[in-house]
């Protein structure tokens, strides 16, 4: 099974089982590496992750991966590596546990 699809399934499991409100943000980091593509130079990301945060529980962990063929999934990172890779918190003023 692929990797992403398996991520998918495992997200809408855990979605499914959740007692409230699940928030799911997926989106691509960009690098000063990051490639270009086409005749218009669209910047293809180097890095996707998926955020799941769960409000009942108050907690959230990512899903992070290289953006290029073949690449693996690895374990979820905590929402606080999250904004440390990307800069951005997704969440202000939220206290996480």
């Amino acid at each position: 099974m692929h990797r992403d699809t398996q991520r998918k399934q495992d997200t809408r499991r855990y979605v499914s089982r959740a007692k409230g409100d699940v928030f799911v943000i997926t989106g691509p980091v960009f690098t000063a590496a990051s490639p270009r593509i086409g005749q218009k130079g669209v910047r293809v990301p180097t890095y996707l992750f998926k955020l799941v945060y769960d409000q009942a529980t108050n907690r959230a962990w990512a899903h992070w991966q290289e953006n290029r063929e073949g690449e693996r999934v690895s374990r979820p990172i905590s929402y606080r590596e999250l904004v440390q890779r990307t800069g951005v918190d997704f969440f202000p003023g939220v206290q996480l546990q």
